[in-house]
């Protein structure tokens, strides 16, 4: 059994393992034409108690994927320039609102007819309501897509339904909690959204502005370690407004990307990627725990929130990409799909205040999960089955 430890032997081993693990589980997968980011996260699962009980997580694993996923979405930033964002704003401010609306009633309304407390039917509404941009991040990027309009819709739809959903997730907790502050609800609120139009209006134009000063810089990269501060000083930031991490991050990265081209900012995040990113996968893999699945009641319950959970995001967000073909709409719906620790995150909120007992926490976790496994495949099928069709032509 491998534990995180102050000890450098067994931290540098617990590292080996876990990253040795999940590159080989990621070669198998693309051998086998398959997204990386699955084999990476059963990695976890194949490591976690539920299998080999190898690797239990601890502070190290938790704080490594909190970087890595934190760098996924600076890079993923790299490729998103706002003259972008501005072209497909209102599309994904449509496709996030009734991506955030249509799954908290689908669950809330499951639950009510499951027969759970008013609480509980609020709280599992709330886990649905999230979207794990990360792991749709992580796929196009694998395929090459990131810059096409349908990612950029999805990127942008994935933060702002972040920001909803971090809202509805602080008035849940206030009312399990048995108050409700809508003066700091609103504060945060306001906060966030500051926050946010001043990232996509001012913050490339400070950059551009910046770029004879960071090119005049002595220091050793310095457009890489600009973008280092700005990555992590930006998350910081955006905690501090009540917004996640990730937002920031993104955020840097988009604000750094107009000036970026040419530069070897890139090329050092997609290697610092590489390396953090499988600490983040294969830590939602070593959630699921499969000896609670045991209980036929448990597995019934979960396959029918994780149905619920796909088609409430299809539905929703297809709802908000009307007006585009068919095709297109799937691909939004589909890539705003996975929740990924978010979800687990409500789940362990609701969990901790004796909200939700442990059959609905490992529910939610269940679903969480299969809703992140699910998507790079049909995200690869959708992506690819355009380019098969000229082939055929």
């Amino acid at each position: 059994m491998i534990s995180s430890t102050s000890h450098s032997d067994p931290i540098l081993f617990q590292l080996f393992v876990v990253f040795a693990v999940a590159k080989l589980a990621a070669e198998i997968f693309e051998r086998l034409k398959q997204p990386a980011v699955v084999g990476e996260i059963l990695a976890g699962v194949l490591l976690g108690p539920s299998v080999l009980g190898w690797i239990h997580g601890g502070e190290l694993l938790s704080a490594l994927s909190e970087i890595g996923v934190v760098f996924l979405l600076f890079t993923v930033g790299l490729e998103v320039k706002p003259s972008s964002l501005f072209k497909v704003g209102r599309r994904a401010f449509s496709v996030a609102s009734l991506g955030v609306l249509v799954p908290f009633i689908m669950g809330w309304g499951l639950m009510r007819i499951h027969g759970e407390l008013p609480l509980q039917q609020i709280f599992i509404g709330a886990a649905l309501v999230a979207t794990r941009g990360g792991i749709t991040a992580r796929g196009l990027a694998g395929l090459g897509k990131l810059s096409s309009e349908t990612a950029q819709i999805i990127l942008a739809a994935a933060v702002i339904d972040d920001i909803l959903g971090l809202l509805i997730l602080s008035g849940v907790s206030a009312l399990a909690k048995g108050h409700l502050n809508y003066m700091e609800l609103a504060t945060t609120a306001g906060l966030s959204i500051a926050f946010i139009l001043f990232m996509i209006f001012l913050s490339s134009r400070l950059m551009k502005k910046s770029q004879g000063l960071l090119d005049k810089l002595k220091v050793g990269h310095a457009y890489f370690v600009v973008g280092l501060i700005l990555c992590f000083g930006l998350s910081y930031l955006a905690t501090k407004v009540g917004v996640a991490a990730i937002i920031g991050a993104f955020f840097a990265g988009m604000a750094l990307s107009e000036i970026s081209e040419g530069t070897e900012i890139h090329h050092y995040s997609v290697g610092v990627m590489e390396f953090l990113v499988p600490f983040f996968l294969v830590e939602i893999g070593l959630q699921l725990e499969l000896n609670v699945f045991k209980d036929w009641h448990v597995i019934s319950l979960s396959l029918l929130l994780t149905v619920f959970a796909v088609a409430s995001k299809i539905l929703g967000c297809g709802l908000g990409a009307l007006g585009m073909d068919k095709k297109s709409i799937l691909k939004i719906g589909v890539g705003m799909v996975p929740r990924g620790e978010v979800g687990i995150i409500v789940a362990q909120i609701g969990f901790s205040m004796g909200v939700l007992n442990s059959q609905l926490y490992a529910v939610v976790v269940f679903m969480a999960v299969a809703t992140t496994l699910l998507v790079p495949p049909f995200l690869k099928i959708l992506f690819s089955s355009k380019k098969r069709a000229a082939r055929s032509g």
